[in-house]
This record gives structure tokens, C-alpha cells and sequence, in this order.
């Protein structure tokens, strides 16, 4: 009887984050390809979840007031994408000061990484609505391909760690795999829309924003002591495990959409 060459426990999870992963991106999808008010309200929840899920890894002994500020996301959310002023924009700044007012440690963390999800999550929602289904499916493949080579890469060949310090699971050979995937992303869009070969190049600067939003929510776990940011997902963790890659792609996009036109870009 044979015997697999790499050991189980490499592969124990996999099942478990498949399942999870087809139904999130079942979810995901009809969002997306329905956009306006189904992705609006996709968003919001996802976003108010992440801010709680933030909140209790900060104070896990106080989850009423998380809830509350979880609430008030949405609320702020709503009101945002549906006004859409820049006058407006102020509103983020209500649940990170609200937060950080509650907080005797972590107030800068609490504050800089509440501001960050909600900007991040009023960012997908205009790139949906402004630029349309294949650009929010682009940006999104992107992130998913990069996590999945990245995966499955740094499984089978493991080897240097990427930044041990805060990361000790992700590796050289996952990172560059995953900007390997980007690129193909970015090649299979270049043939099939009007996209230039500058989407090639951008696509795997996405994919390293993305890595480093995923970093930056590693450098957070670490920091409070937390394996996962929450138990919601069975094989992922929390939203904010699963969707820190995606938060940092979009914060990163509308940094470089207020600084320059992204050349290729434009299916």
C-alpha cells in the first residue's frame, strides 16, 4: 500500500477551506455580478463585521460595545455610499474616534485599522459602480489567485520564511508564486479586453498590496496574541483573516487612483 510523499498534516486543513471558500465565493459572486444596492449591502455587512472582529481582538472582554461599533459601521456605511460626498467622507472618522475614546491600549491600532476597513470597503463598492463588473472582477482575481498560488506553493515547497518575525507560516516561495499568479491573471485579461500590458506589471503590484495587507493583519494578530480574528469561517478564521488581502489591494488602488491614471487598466 502506498503511502502519499508529503505528510498529512501539510493537507490536513484543505477540505475544510475549500468548502468555506466555494461558498464564499458563491456569495461573493452574486454580489458582484448583481452590484449597486446587493454589493452596497454585501459590503456593509462584511465591513461592520471585520470592525467587530477588530474590536475583540483588542478587548474580547467587552463584546457589547463591539457589537455596538459594528452597528454603527453599518449605519455609517450606508448613509456614505449612499450620499457619496466628500464632506461625508468625515462620517469614517466617527467609529475609530467612538473606539478609541473606549480604549485604554491599542487606541492609535484600533483607530488606524477601523479607518482603514471602512475606506477600504467604500473603495469596492465605487470601483464596482464607477468602472464596472470586469475591473471589480479583475482586482478580485487577482487577490483569489494570489492566495491560492501562494497556498498551495508555499505547502508543497515551503523553504525561507518571507518575514518570520510576523508572519512565521508565509514563505518566499509562496510569495513569489503568488505574484506568478497575478501575473497570469493580468496576461488572461490583456487577451481578452481592452487592457493593455501594463496590467501584467500592475496586477502583480495588486498582488504585493494585497500580501501586505495580509502582513499587516498577521503584525495585528501578533500583537494581541490571537491565532484568528475570529471563529465565524470554519478553515479561515474570521472576515478579517479572509479579506485582509482584498483591503489591502483596495486601499492601495485608491491611493494610486488619487495620484495617477493607472495606465492599462481600462477594459
Amino acid at each position: 500500500m502506498t503511502q502519499s510523499t508529503l505528510p498529512p498534516a501539510k493537507w490536513d486543513d484543505l477540505t475544510v477551506r475549500l468548502i468555506s471558500s466555494a461558498a464564499m465565493v458563491a456569495v461573493g459572486a452574486v454580489g458582484v455580478i448583481l452590484g449597486g444596492v446587493w454589493f452596497q449591502m454585501l459590503v456593509v455587512f462584511v465591513t461592520a463585521v471585520m470592525v467587530w472582529e477588530l474590536w475583540m481582538m483588542i478587548r474580547a472582554d467587552e463584546p457589547t460595545k463591539g457589537m455596538l461599533l459594528a452597528a454603527l459601521v453599518a449605519s455609517v456605511m450606508s448613509g456614505q455610499l449612499a450620499e457619496g460626498t466628500l464632506l461625508g467622507m468625515l462620517l469614517f472618522l466617527v467609529v475609530p474616534v467612538i473606539g478609541a475614546t473606549q480604549l485604554k491600549t491599542e487606541i492609535k491600532t484600533f483607530f488606524i485599522f477601523a479607518l482603514g476597513i471602512q475606506l477600504a470597503g467604500w473603495g469596492l463598492v465605487h470601483f464596482r459602480d464607477d468602472y464596472g463588473f470586469t475591473w471589480i472582477l479583475w482586482l478580485m482575481s487577482v487577490v483569489i489567485v494570489t492566495d491560492i498560488f501562494g497556498y498551495f506553493a508555499g505547502k508543497s515547497f515551503g523553504g525561507p520564511k518571507f518575514w518570520p518575525k510576523i508572519s512565521p507560516k508565509k514563505t518566499w516561495s509562496g510569495t513569489i508564486a503568488g505574484w506568478i499568479g497575478a501575473a497570469l491573471v493580468g496576461f488572461i485579461f490583456m487577451l481578452f479586453t481592452d487592457a493593455g500590458l501594463w496590467i501584467i506589471a500592475i496586477s502583480m503590484v495588486l498582488s504585493f498590496a494585497g500580501q501586505m495587507g495580509d502582513i499587516a493583519e498577521s503584525a495585528l494578530k501578533r500583537r494581541m496574541g490571537v491565532k484568528d480574528s475570529s471563529t465565524l469561517i470554519p478553515g479561515h478564521g474570521g472576515l478579517f483573516d479572509r479579506f485582509d488581502a482584498l483591503l489591502g489591494a483596495s486601499l492601495f488602488l485608491i491611493i494610486v487612483a488619487d495620484i495617477v491614471d493607472v495606465p492599462g487598466v481600462v477594459f
